[in-house]
């Protein structure tokens, strides 16, 4: 049991230095991502995107990418949004867009990256790593001692604190 705590303890430590940036890179965009139903940090950009003619209004906001588009009014083919405006005939749309900076954007593709983006095996990775150390920090001290009993007491708290705030 010496050998695999010992080796357990080694593994810990050389994977948290090996993983630190990621760490950083996941909690600083963690803590952005809770605010993005808000303006913080956004950038307001005008944008002038030719997409094609005479599109309703639901076509028009998966052209210009702008989630539930509702068209305010419309006037002399022109379709007038929150964001904007819409040439019928000529198929320009000018608008604007809120979006981070681009290394904050670069940053938060880490938690949206899918199936469907080349970066979902660095999170399959880094998910798996991360339950290595759930795992593995029940080595780092012997049993019966009582670190490792008052860490049990803290695993046990942070069990309990987690279920009350994911079901209530």
């Amino acid at each position: 049991m010496a050998t695999v705590s010992k080796s357990m303890r080694v593994y810990h430590r050389y994977l948290g230095f090996f993983l630190a940036g990621i760490m950083a890179i996941y909690s600083i965009s963690g803590i952005i991502l809770i605010f993005r139903n808000t303006d913080f940090l956004k950038n307001t950009i005008q944008k002038v995107e030719r997409v094609a003619p005479n599109l309703n209004e639901e076509a028009l906001g998966k052209a210009i990418k702008i989630k539930n588009l509702k068209v305010i009014k419309s006037s002399n083919n022109q379709l007038f949004f929150k964001e904007g405006s819409y040439d019928i005939q000529t198929g320009v749309a000018k608008f604007t867009v809120k979006e981070l900076p681009y290394l904050i954007g670069k940053m938060n593709n880490f938690h949206k990256a899918n199936t469907t983006h080349p970066l979902f095996y660095l999170n399959i990775f880094f998910g798996c790593s991360l339950m290595f150390f759930v795992i593995s920090t029940f080595w780092m001290f012997a049993p019966g001692t009582k670190i490792f009993k008052k860490g049990i007491m803290f695993t046990i708290v942070g069990i309990i604190l987690t279920l009350v705030l994911l079901f209530v």
